[in-house]
């Protein structure tokens, strides 16, 4: 018997306020995740590969959406990627590496066209997703000033990308 990949999830089933609600949306989540290895896997990835692209999805929904910005994964607002691989992703890693990041974003734009043939997002914020995670210099960039920061740099720097939602 083969699993599904698909969803069934309303944009409801990702809001939360109290911390019991918050649990049920993180098993959401983890839902979605298998599904979206599993659907990888049906288009025909290793599933070392999308295993790989879903750890790097867990990440970026659990530990970012979910428990930083407190945001409903299936709504997303114009700069969540901007913000996560901007500014969280590099503050929030012991060694942020610009090849870790590009990988993370890879995932993060498969998931989110997952999502999008899932009819959890629409196309038109895909095509916002997509061109935020586009901004690859940019966020070099950002890496690169960030490990060379010396002194009370980490103010001007965190201007260039407040790390808020």
């Amino acid at each position: 018997m083969t699993q599904s990949s698909e969803c069934t999830f309303e944009n409801d089933d990702f809001e939360f306020d109290t911390i019991a609600e918050e649990l049920q949306v993180d098993g959401r989540c983890q839902q979605i995740l298998k599904q979206f290895y599993l659907f990888l896997q049906q288009q025909g990835m290793s599933a070392e590969r999308a295993s790989e692209l879903a750890f790097c999805c867990d990440l970026y929904l659990r530990d970012y959406l979910i428990d930083f910005g407190r945001q409903n994964i299936v709504c997303p607002r114009t700069g969540i990627i901007t913000i996560f691989a901007g500014s969280w992703y590099i503050t929030h890693t012991l060694d942020p590496e610009f090849a870790v990041l590009e990988r993370h974003l890879l995932a993060i734009m498969e998931l989110y066209r997952y999502m999008n043939r899932q009819h959890l997002i629409s196309a038109d914020e895909l095509a916002f997703l997509q061109q935020e995670a586009g901004e690859l210099e940019f966020f070099r960039q950002r890496i690169d000033s960030f490990l060379n920061l010396t002194g009370d740099g980490f103010v001007e720097w965190d201007a260039g990308c407040p790390a808020s939602l």
